[in-house]
């Protein structure tokens, strides 16, 4: 099968672009024909080594996928060969990656695919939609009728918060840095949508909602947690779900005058049950058109070195080059 591999960690040149053995099938895993993957961050910090994982040469890049079930093992029991199916959480914790025509998968890591869904919308969804429900569901806890302020909602998971925080009920507002990304925002259900150039953001906030929000989303790798904890209500929540260096101050006496409290998560680390009933509402929302990450450009397998270069770009530089995601179809 063609794959896009690496033989060592290092820089995107390290990726290669050529035949590996097709996998096997174990009991409980299902094979996949792979027809379009997603690049994250989190692809990149694994291929450079920055991320340190358990990786078995030649390793296969990449978390996400969509396609078709052309076999399944014999110990499997929901999915069955014609089956269109996507999923997330590959290329971590010692399982290979998904850039590959054929990838071998636990079937408790794969949701079946909406017949009016994409290939390509479905791997874009996947591990920023699985982060988004998570981070809402799980651990803020959010409910219908609360506000939830977005920075960076313009992003993939950004993007996947404000839409999934739009179908939960929730009153959201958007934090994004152009007029262009504004309108996207509320056209993805953002209820107020402002700019973080806005030196005065924290009180435009206040403004809306006079007694605060009462869940702040941090989607950058530095967070101003002064501002955000000004924005918040008593007993807010704060999410954080990037920034492995990072290093910002907190303002200490306001949050816990305030009863609020901080969950940072990783979304790789969710227990199989819990990413189950993620894609099972993810699978859904995408079928009724409440869930569309955008995506930023569709590249080849033989340009997937190119796809990392750009993301390391947008992620780690900052260079605002992408304004989605990056799709990989074969």
């Amino acid at each position: 099968m063609k794959a896009a591999f690496i033989h060592r960690t290092g820089p995107p040149s390290e990726i290669c672009c050529g035949e590996l053995p097709d996998p096997i099938v174990l009991p409980r895993q299902v094979l996949v024909r792979v027809r379009a993957c997603a690049v994250n961050p989190i692809d990149t910090y694994i291929r450079s080594g920055a991320v340190a994982m358990p990786l078995q040469f030649p390793f296969v890049v990449g978390c996400d996928l969509a396609g078709e079930v052309v076999a399944v093992g014999n110990e499997t029991c929901r999915l069955r060969p014609g089956m269109r199916v996507w999923g997330s959480n590959q290329g971590l914790l010692g399982r290979q990656g998904t850039f590959s025509e054929l990838a071998a998968v636990d079937e408790r890591w794969l949701y079946r695919t909406p017949q009016n869904v994409s290939d390509r919308h479905a791997a874009a969804s996947a591990l920023v939609g699985m982060t988004a429900h998570l981070g809402l569901i799980d651990t803020a806890g959010l409910v219908s009728g609360e506000t939830i302020v977005v920075n960076g909602a313009s992003g993939g998971v950004g993007s996947a918060v404000v839409q999934i925080a739009s179908a939960l009920g929730a009153r959201v507002i958007a934090i994004v840095g152009t007029a262009e990304k504004a309108e996207r925002a509320t056209k993805w259900g953002a209820h107020l949508t402002l700019n973080y150039h806005d030196p005065d953001l924290a009180a435009r906030v206040l403004e809306a909602v006079p007694e605060g929000a009462d869940v702040y989303w941090e989607t950058q790798r530095e967070p101003l947690f002064d501002q955000a904890v000004a924005m918040l209500a008593e007993g807010g929540r704060i999410i954080i779900m990037a920034g492995r260096e990072a290093r910002p101050e907190f303002p200490v006496g306001p949050f816990y005058v305030k009863g609020c409290k901080l969950f940072g998560f990783a979304m790789f680390k969710a227990t199989s049950h819990k990413q189950e009933a993620a894609g099972i509402d993810l699978s859904r929302w995408m079928e009724q058109g409440k869930l569309a990450v955008p995506i930023d450009r569709v590249l080849s397998l033989s340009q997937t070195a190119e796809a990392h270069e750009l993301q390391e770009s947008n992620t780690i530089a900052r260079s605002g080059i992408l304004a989605g995601k990056i799709v990989v179809e074969l």
